[in-house]
């Protein structure tokens, strides 16, 4: 399952928009929700914008504020202050 990458958060009201901006900006994520976890998959690639975030949540978003609701991610990550990308390659 090495083309797969993914990112887990506590599945709570602070990381929806987290959730929605992954979700919406990257088209093959599967979102994969239970009642304490919610775990989006997407094969090859997964970007988080930082813009996309701040569009959802109306207010400045450190992308640093991602790890307060993280639980685990799979793939290599390579993260600058406007995006957070995991991917195998």
């Amino acid at each position: 399952m090495a083309d797969k990458v993914f990112i887990a958060f506590q599945n709570n009201a602070d990381a929806q928009p987290l959730i929605e901006a992954i979700v919406a900006d990257n088209p093959g994520a599967v979102l994969n929700e239970s009642p304490g976890m919610v775990k989006i998959d997407c094969a090859g690639r997964l970007v988080i914008r930082r813009d996309s975030i701040e569009a959802r949540v109306g207010r400045g978003f450190d992308l640093q504020e991602i790890h307060v609701n993280l639980i685990s991610l799979g793939g290599n990550l390579d993260e600058d202050d406007d995006a957070f990308v995991l991917s195998w390659g």
